[in-house]
């Protein structure tokens, strides 16, 4: 069983910026967040593997950053330039075998 716990969401104004993190309860191949917002089904935002390649959803290309501590099983997203499009609840997720695990969310609202 696989636990992964989310942190860093809140409100913040248009422009501005946050961090999440994500702690697994072990080391993982691939992490990644995704989003869902109010009455929308959920998306990818990025992932990371733990050789560093990534991926990103085109909207968040240019804006958001995934980077991972494989020593502490964390994966971090640095959201810059937030935007009200991008107020959703975020979850971590990690594949393993044929599970896949989720956190619990954690809000990120972007309004002034």
């Amino acid at each position: 069983q696989v636990q992964l716990v989310e942190s860093g969401g809140g409100l913040v104004q248009p422009g501005g910026s946050l961090r999440l993190s994500c702690v697994a309860s072990s080391r993982l191949y691939v992490m990644g967040w995704y989003r869902q917002a109010p009455g929308k089904q959920r998306e990818l935002v990025a992932t990371i593997t733990s050789g560093g390649t990534t991926n990103y959803a085109d909207s968040v290309k240019g804006r958001f950053t995934i980077s991972r501590d494989n020593a502490k099983s964390t994966v971090y997203l640095q959201m810059n330039s937030l935007k009200p499009e991008d107020t959703a609840v975020y979850y971590c997720n990690a594949p393993a075998g044929t599970i896949s695990y989720w956190g619990q969310g954690t809000q990120v609202t972007v309004s002034s």
